[in-house]
């Protein structure tokens, strides 16, 4: 076997070091990188990049997850929006809703868009059960009502097929369908 031109006179075991620590060095800052990524995609700052979020943060900071109660915790737009299982699920629903929300930022009219027929078709894709569940581990803590008990009870037995947004429809965004209304008809009028 001849060797290519290229190789003539050098060691290939240097160059396959030299390939090798390259790689290396290229693998950890895409790594870092990534990681960086990831952390700076995960804030309300960086989700109201698109422009008709304006309007859902506002009644995300309205609500007890955006920090409108007594011990002013704030849960972040990924706290809620992207599951909280495997890390490989949770990079592609991130990369899969990103997308998404890229897409309606370029082409959608916010101001003619339906976002209450959205809401209501589309909640189950982008609220999870696991999302809930990793801060509110207690679901029938002491002097709860009855009717609420009785329904987290059997979701913990798993006597129901219920998601947490079927019965808690819009708990991260306070009167979020409103704010929206108001929001995109105040800036058409100017």
């Amino acid at each position: 076997m001849t060797r290519p031109a290229w190789l003539k006179g050098k060691n290939p075991l240097k160059i396959l070091g030299w390939g090798a620590g390259f790689g290396i060095v290229v693998t950890v800052l895409l790594v870092l990188a990534s990681g960086f990524m990831i952390e700076s995609t995960n804030t309300d700052k960086f989700c109201i990049s698109c422009h008709y979020m304006n309007p859902f943060r506002d009644a995300w900071r309205a609500s007890a997850h955006g920090g409108a109660n007594p011990r002013g915790v704030v849960a972040q737009c990924v706290d809620c929006h992207l599951p909280h299982g495997s890390y490989l699920q949770y990079l592609v629903v991130k990369a899969r809703t990103g997308a998404n929300d890229y897409y309606h930022n370029l082409f959608i009219d916010p101001y003619t868009y339906d976002w209450a027929g959205n809401a209501e078709a589309h909640r189950q894709s982008f609220t999870f059960d696991s999302a809930c569940m990793s801060c509110h581990m207690d679901l029938t803590p002491p002097g709860m009502r009855r009717g609420g008990f009785l329904a987290h009870r059997a979701k913990l037995r798993g006597e129901t097929e219920k998601t947490c947004s079927q019965c808690h429809p819009h708990v991260g965004h306070r009167d979020m369908l409103e704010m929206a209304d108001r929001y995109f008809s105040r800036e058409r009028a100017m």
